[in-house]
């Protein structure tokens, strides 16, 4: 039988009078483990309340759609507390060395309260421990879920222009070896000061088309195939290619080559073709390297790196921001319809979190139509309120599930695909700059509205 001073010498149980440590061990089971031995196990019924004496325990499971492992050392009072709205253990519980604890029935909690006061409270307050533990993990989760998305379209996004960038690169040499080449030859050909400023002329008017259209496109690449060889070239398809890129039209091509001396038209080809291809190429590098440099503006802004914490924040451009870094879900198979209203600015606003909930809103909705839909972002102004609504054209939220969205882990996602604090993440934040968030759904038209306070004239920061 253990002694009431074992039973005193756990925290949770200090300075609580002798009567009550009798009565405590007078109800409680003394179990003793050996190594590896489970005192509790996944799916029990929680009928114990566990004091974990002498040894070393463990609790292992899934919480969240991950492993867990949580270290239960001797001197900590484990298990189901009084109060607790657990229906079956979902970690098991395990000695890892030769182990001794008090096991007290579940059951005994309606006397338990009454006699034992003190001890109650403290087991109310390591319950309120446990809840704050274990949503703080899932916050972190949730958090890391959400850097993980962010850095996996962040990747999507600078990938392409990255890849552009590289190849367009790895081909400049080729050309400027050509271009290097079919000079050195020029300077041997007999050219008069008129022709050779002709050239030059020619070539200083040679500008890539931003958006060519492909039909277009392959119309003048024919058109200028065929004036080469009127001029006696053969092998075309490059040349005309890389000319066509540049909007060279047919006749002032035609007409230049057929003022130079013969001789020299097969090298000035070569050089126009060189030139216009390093154009076309310039005109990529500098296209992936903007567009690079954008979206590192669009992630420091997001995250309003170098920037107060604490500012006035534009609600359109914050909203633009979040698109920016998802694009590449946008881009395939979404359509924005966007409806803003020039807006006062927030005040004391935290721009990051607020990003966070156009991000987690953005990103269901686009989940929510598969991928494929409309995607609706409206900004307007109500009293002394701004309403952000993001809407979709999916199937809608079950009316059933409606008042549930908003709780604390509740998510219709498979394990592993979501942590179910998207949305009461967004709440929170909202509510924290003292707004509001409202959802009307039906099949076809789902809406989330933010509502924010406005700037109060000259209430600004500075």
């Amino acid at each position: 039988m253990i002694d009431r001073s074992v039973l005193a010498g756990v925290s949770a149980f200090a300075n609580l009078p002798d009567d009550q440590l009798e009565w405590f061990l007078s109800h409680a089971e003394e179990v003793h483990l050996e190594a590896g031995e489970p005192f509790a196990r996944i799916g029990d019924p929680p009928a114990w309340l566990f004091v974990m004496l002498e040894g070393q325990f463990q609790w292992r499971g899934e919480f969240g759609g991950e492993t867990v492992v949580l270290p239960s050392p001797a001197g900590e009072v484990t298990g189901v507390y009084p109060f607790s709205r657990m229906k079956a253990f979902t970690v098991a519980g395990i000695a890892l060395s030769r182990a001794k604890l008090l096991r007290f029935p579940a059951s005994l909690f309606p006397e338990l309260i009454p006699k034992m006061p003190e001890f109650t409270a403290r087991l109310v307050a390591m319950m309120s421990d446990r809840i704050r533990e274990g949503t703080r993990i899932e916050q972190q989760k949730d958090r890391l879920f959400s850097l993980g998305r962010l850095s996996a379209g962040l990747a999507h996004e600078l990938n392409n222009p990255a890849a552009a960038a590289a190849r367009a690169a790895s081909q400049l040499q080729e050309h400027l070896d050509r271009l290097k080449f079919a000079s050195f030859e020029l300077g041997r050909c007999a050219l008069s000061e008129e022709q050779r400023l002709d050239l030059v002329h020619f070539e200083k008017q040679l500008e890539p088309s931003c958006d060519p259209d492909p039909l277009a496109l392959g119309d003048l690449e024919d058109q200028i195939a065929s004036v080469l060889q009127l001029v006696g070239e053969h092998e075309t398809w490059q040349s005309s290619s890389a000319l066509a890129r540049c909007q060279v039209q047919p006749e002032a091509l035609r007409s230049m080559l057929l003022r130079l001396d013969p001789a020299a038209v097969h090298v000035a080809v070569t050089r126009l073709a060189a030139t216009a291809e390093l154009a076309v190429l310039s005109r990529a590098i500098v296209s992936s390297t903007t567009r690079i440099s954008e979206l590192v503006g669009a992630v420091k802004e997001y995250t309003y790196r170098d920037q107060a914490s604490v500012q006035d924040v534009d609600i359109v451009r914050s909203l633009e921001s979040t698109l920016a870094i998802f694009d590449h879900k946008v881009r395939e198979g979404i359509t924005v319809v966007r409806d803003y209203q020039p807006l006062p600015l927030l005040v004391n606003s935290f721009g990051s979190q607020l990003n966070q909930v156009w991000t987690n809103l953005i990103v269901n909705a686009i989940e929510a139509m598969a991928g494929k839909g409309e995607l609706r972002l409206r900004t307007f102004v109500q009293g002394e309120m701004v309403i952000v609504e993001i809407g979709d054209n999916g199937p809608g939220i079950p009316a059933e599930i409606r008042s549930h969205i908003f709780e604390p882990f509740f998510t219709t996602k498979a394990i592993g695909e979501g942590t179910g604090l998207g949305l009461d993440t967004a709440l929170r934040i909202v509510r924290n700059h003292q707004g509001e968030i409202h959802v009307e759904s039906c099949p076809g038209d789902t809406r989330f509205q933010v509502w924010l306070p406005l700037v109060a004239e000259g209430e600004g920061l500075s």
